[in-house]
């Protein structure tokens, strides 16, 4: 985040209002931090989640992983402060195609606020395609590849494949993705991983869920999908794979193919909270779709779809 820091002369005078108790004055150039009109200060909550990666499409493809996800709280924000926000949309899932063909979802969006960025969900893999990178990884499809790496800090890696069998789940903003198995009389996809619950809007939510695997049934062992992780994970599928829901950076489910064909699920577009106790001003906010949750003592705004631009602090 910015670093609200002032340059000031061999103590000259400053006009224009009061500076912080803080201040240091030296005989040389030197930072002080100040108040902006010697205002309390903010204290600033923030949630930031990228985009989901876009499941595989066609057989055995693998799940999206969650967009990353990442929440803090900051302390001695001047008023005046102005957010630059922009909200990452979810990436496409991979096209179906005959046979094991098909293509890798899409990775997700970028979502930001100055000075902090979550990165987009690692897109699902098609048949024989690797586990795209990503804020959380996306899943290898079943015929043999590796899975994607999570952004350290903001999510997890994807649950193991199973060759010619099941896929594992997309890794989730909380937890790694469920791995395939097979037994039981079943071939089982992994669950998509569990995202980070956070309580800023008011209420508790999860965000970051993993998308679920796919299965294929061979050998007269039916294949079972991976259920979508908490969080806003799609499910995968015995034919195309369900989406991410909107707001929460779920990764979409991977696809098997239904009729030849099957197409993986989109992931779910990410989403920015900024959250201050209401004894300060509204804030002003440009070229933003937002919401304002009910939360006792806060303003809030939740920032959603793929827009970008201002929030300032008044």
């Amino acid at each position: 985040m910015p670093s609200f820091i002032r340059n000031t002369s061999g103590g000259a005078s400053v006009s224009g209002g009061a500076l912080a108790p803080r201040s240091r004055r030296g005989n040389t150039n030197q930072a002080d931090s100040y108040w902006r009109g010697g205002a309390t200060p903010y204290t600033v909550e923030y949630l930031v989640v990228a985009g989901g990666g876009g499941g595989g499409g066609s057989s055995q493809a693998g799940a999206g992983g969650a967009g990353g996800v990442l929440t803090s709280t900051l302390t001695g924000v001047p008023a005046g402060t102005v957010y630059s926000v922009a909200v990452g949309g979810g990436g496409a899932g991979g096209a179906g195609a005959g046979g094991a063909g098909g293509s890798i979802g899409t990775q997700g969006s970028t979502s930001s606020i100055t000075g902090v960025s979550a990165t987009g969900g690692g897109a699902g893999g098609n048949f024989s395609a690797s586990g795209g990178n990503g804020g959380s990884a996306g899943s290898p499809g079943g015929g043999g590849a590796n899975n994607g790496t999570a952004v350290s800090g903001q999510g997890s890696t994807a649950g193991t494949s199973i060759n010619n069998a099941a896929t594992g789940g997309g890794g989730g903003a909380g937890a790694v993705g469920g791995s395939a198995a097979t037994g039981g009389g079943f071939n089982n996809a992994g669950a998509g991983g569990v995202g980070v619950a956070s309580s800023i809007t008011g209420s508790s939510t999860f965000y970051g869920g993993g998308g679920g695997g796919s299965a294929i049934t061979v050998c007269g062992f039916p294949g079972v999908p991976g259920a979508g992780g908490n969080g806003g994970g799609g499910a995968g599928s015995g034919g195309a794979g369900t989406a991410g829901f909107p707001n929460t950076g779920g990764g979409g489910g991977g696809s098997e193919r239904s009729g030849g064909v099957g197409n993986g699920g989109a992931g779910g577009s990410g989403i920015v909270v900024i959250a201050f106790p209401d004894s300060f001003p509204a804030a002003t906010l440009s070229g933003l779709t937002y919401t304002e949750p009910t939360r006792t003592g806060y303003r809030v705004y939740s920032i959603t779809a793929s827009s970008s631009g201002t929030i300032t602090l008044n």
